[in-house]
């Protein structure tokens, strides 16, 4: 497989940004150039005001298949500094909504960025797993940590000892992932669609509420926000008049 053949895709589509992964031939692994490639897509897809919601997917059917392990070395030797560590946090950081499209195997590498993404719609045949002490490898502490926090401490240790897949059914059940649908592409346009629909104000302050990421003085510009933006005026006058509101913030520009 040549170099050129993996990549990142992005497509903007109305309000929502798809970044498809691509490696044909290694199941959408995570090369090195890929891992340093997201935050810099990220930081343009953030900076965007016309782009209210992130969808990460992969293509073929396929989620991710971790890294590439034909890279092994440069991803040992850096650690919890490894650029699949900065990739994953800059994608949890992301200020806007995000949510993991999974169809097919979602495993190590792949399982990282989805767990990182605010939401994890699944289709039915999704297979999740963390294989490191199937390599004898130690997933990274903030990886993990994340994890954990998502499914709880046994079924985080489940996945990390045993390095088994799960199935969409099992995911769903201890917590990673959100729902299972057949028709995984009408589901993600769906929920995509309603979020951008809504105050991105309210939507941007809650993710960072729930992240724990606004302490006293961020949560009280947050309210100063909702007085000065117009948006609460905006939310309640569509109300009463009974039409969609037409919320016009964007995080862009204004945190």
């Amino acid at each position: 497989m040549a170099v050129s053949d993996a990549e990142l895709t992005v497509e903007v589509t109305g309000a929502v940004a798809t970044v498809t992964i691509r490696n044909p031939g290694r199941r959408n692994a995570m090369t090195p150039a890929m891992w340093r490639r997201l935050p810099v897509l990220l930081d343009g897809l953030e900076a965007d005001p016309a782009v209210r919601v992130l969808v990460l997917t992969g293509a073929d059917g396929t989620f991710c298949a971790g890294a590439d392990l034909g890279d092994l070395d440069e991803l040992l030797d850096a650690g919890d500094g490894s650029i699949a560590v900065a990739a994953e946090e800059r994608l949890a950081a992301f200020a806007k909504p995000t949510v993991a499209a999974v169809e097919g195997p979602c495993v190590g590498g792949g399982c990282q960025l989805a767990v990182a993404c605010d939401l994890r719609i699944v289709a039915t045949n999704a297979r999740f797993g963390v294989p490191p002490a199937r390599l004898g490898l130690v997933y990274p502490a903030p990886t993990t940590r994340r994890m954990t926090r998502l499914v709880g401490p046994s079924t985080a240790k489940f996945l990390l000892f045993t390095a088994e897949l799960i199935d969409a059914e099992r995911a769903l059940r201890v917590g990673l992932a959100d729902e299972v649908v057949d028709d995984l592409a009408g589901r993600v346009a769906a929920v995509t669609a309603a979020i951008a629909a809504r105050s991105q104000l309210s939507v941007a302050a809650a993710k960072e509420i729930v992240d724990d990421r606004a302490g006293p003085a961020r949560i009280a510009w947050w309210h100063r926000k909702v007085r000065d933006s117009g948006e609460a005026r905006e939310g309640v006058a569509a109300y009463h008049e009974r039409r969609p509101p037409e919320f016009g913030w964007s995080p862009a520009g204004d945190r």
